[in-house]
């Protein structure tokens, strides 16, 4: 009762969005955040679903006008009388992940201030609004509006909304932080998974013969998203300062690579911890987002006529239509590697919390360079199942990275500022989001400028130099050691920071009545919510991805 008496007292004069209103109260099921961020994190997943949009907004001139062939980019940006190109269109995708790193590394003090809640809020509005002035661009065929609404302003939706429910999560799961950010994160790998498919089937439902369909499929899909990510917004809660769950108790750590103290923001990005982190992330997400966006064309000329039955035929020696053929296969391939992507998300950042943080960065780096390594070997062999395989593990490591490393973090620099210091070291995937295409795709180029046909021998230099890449962030990974004391905040600064967030009559447990129990009934409609069009993605992907091996 005194618990509610406070929470009652300190509500006055809050606003609904505000960190002290989502303090939880006693009875609150610490299951029922988890979905809440999935919400968040499937919605904004969309983004790496854009590319279904290129091919029908590279058709929506239905006359394009005879001068269209000279068309500069800057024209592009401002005709309403020419087709845009896919590489117009493409400047979106970049732009979504620039600004969802700046935004994440500007804003992420600002999160750790106001809480999630309100966080998830603003990025509801950045992304669903973003599409909306998309769908504008495209009704009025102007394309700057496209690269306004949907990269920049959904671009710092993005960024508020990957971020929202790190620290929040790590702090509800300090038994299992792995588990838990890997549980919300594996939402962004999965949301194109069902954005993709259902935006094909709006466009199908939307097309007619003088419109693509486009921007009527991202007014609904917009509205579609506000609704979960204002649930997702609501759902979340914080624990007071000083919860663990019942019965837990910290172990005596057996690691010195796990602090109990906290780094202050201000602090993080001045130790070379942090730097050597970056290193780790950014080499590790290069090669594995490098491999991403070759994934299709890379498997058509290295099995070419043994994807559609005639293994004697070079890609070279296809001709249209059999070209067409393997190009659908190459995409369910594609599909393929997006589910090892979210399952290596949630079972890498889960055996991070058995094995370590840096021993599970470790075996990314050591497995990488061997399946690097092998791949110009098991393309020479014509193992499409082994190839296959090899690259679904590479991709289940390029997305165990982004769900570890929140965890990570929390490790070395503490839980206060964990949100924040995981915000500005997101620059990290901004930055590999540049260098994996532009290595993969100039050295792919060179080699055709060299001479060297379509097949095998075109990416055998590619895979060796992401191997060596690998090796480099192996040396960074060996080189992260516990923090010195001189970089952690006093009791005393720790405990004015979370005095907004204490809760009365904690008992012996420390839990505060707060976070018992499993999986309710509430927590069963909640996960349900999230869990049912993820499955649908899943199985609409395993279908497509059949095609590889008929």
């Amino acid at each position: 009762m005194a618990v509610s008496n406070v929470s009652a007292d300190t509500s006055v004069g809050v606003g609904i969005l505000d960190k002290e209103r989502i303090i939880a109260k006693p009875g609150f099921n610490r299951w029922l955040v988890p979905p809440a961020a999935l919400a968040i994190h499937l919605c904004i997943g969309m983004a790496y679903g854009f590319s279904v949009f290129w091919l029908p907004l590279s058709r929506a001139v239905t006359t394009p006008d005879a001068s269209c062939a000279e068309l500069t980019l800057i024209g592009a940006l401002f005709t309403t009388a020419c087709n845009w190109r896919v590489a117009d269109l493409g400047w979106i995708y970049t732009l979504f992940f620039v600004f969802l790193g700046c935004s994440a590394a500007i804003w992420g003090g600002w999160l750790e201030r106001v809480g999630p809640r309100k966080a998830a809020f603003v990025s509801a509005c950045c992304w669903c609004g973003g599409i909306l002035v998309a769908a504008v661009g495209v009704m009025t065929h102007q394309l700057w509006l496209m690269w306004l609404g949907a990269g920049v302003i959904g671009g710092i939706g993005l960024g508020l909304g990957y971020i929202s429910p790190v620290s929040t999560l790590i702090k509800w799961f300090p038994d299992r932080r792995g588990m838990a950010t890997g549980m919300a994160i594996m939402g962004f790998g999965g949301g194109a998974m069902i954005g993709a498919p259902l935006a094909n089937i709006l466009m199908t439902a939307f097309k007619t013969d003088v419109t693509v369909g486009v921007w009527q499929t991202f007014v609904v899909m917009a509205l579609v998203y506000f609704v979960f990510m204002m649930g997702g917004a609501f759902g979340y809660r914080i624990p007071p300062a000083g919860w663990r769950p019942e019965g837990w108790t910290p172990p005596a750590s057996k690691s010195t690579m796990i602090t109990t103290r906290h780094v202050h923001l201000r602090d993080a990005h001045k130790t070379p911890q942090f730097w050597l982190i970056w290193a780790v992330l950014c080499l590790n997400v290069s090669a594995g987002i490098g491999v991403i966006g070759v994934a299709s064309p890379m498997l058509q000329e290295i099995f070419a006529g043994s994807l559609i039955g005639l293994p004697d035929l070079t890609f070279s020696q296809l001709d249209t239509a059999q070209k067409a053929q393997i190009a659908a296969i190459a995409a369910g391939f594609t599909g393929l590697l997006s589910l090892f992507n979210i399952g290596g998300r949630f079972f890498w950042a889960s055996m991070s919390d058995k094995i370590g943080r840096k021993n599970t960065y470790f075996c990314f780096f050591v497995l990488g360079i061997i399946l690097y390594a092998a791949a110009p070997t098991l393309a020479g062999l014509g193992s499409k199942a082994m190839f296959v395989l090899a690259f679904g593990i590479i991709l289940s490591m390029y997305g165990g990275g982004f769900a570890t490393i929140p965890a990570y973090l929390a490790d070395i620099f503490g839980t206060q500022f964990v949100g924040a210091i995981h915000g500005r070291l997101l620059t990290a995937w901004a930055t590999a989001g540049i260098v994996g295409p532009v290595v993969v795709n100039y050295i792919r180029e060179a080699q055709i400028t060299a001479g060297v046909a379509p097949g095998p021998e075109l990416y055998t230099g590619t895979m060796y130099i992401l191997a060596g890449m690998l090796a480099v962030g192996l040396v960074a990974n060996a080189f992260v050691k516990p923090l010195s004391d001189k970089w952690f905040m006093s009791d005393e600064e720790v405990a004015a920071l979370q005095a907004k967030t204490v809760a009365a009559n904690a008992g012996p447990s420390g839990s505060f009545g707060i976070g018992k129990g499993g999986l309710d009934t509430k927590a069963v409609l909640a996960w349900a919510v999230v869990g049912l069009p993820l499955l649908w993605g899943v199985w609409i992907t395993l279908r497509n991805s059949l095609s590889i091996f008929g």
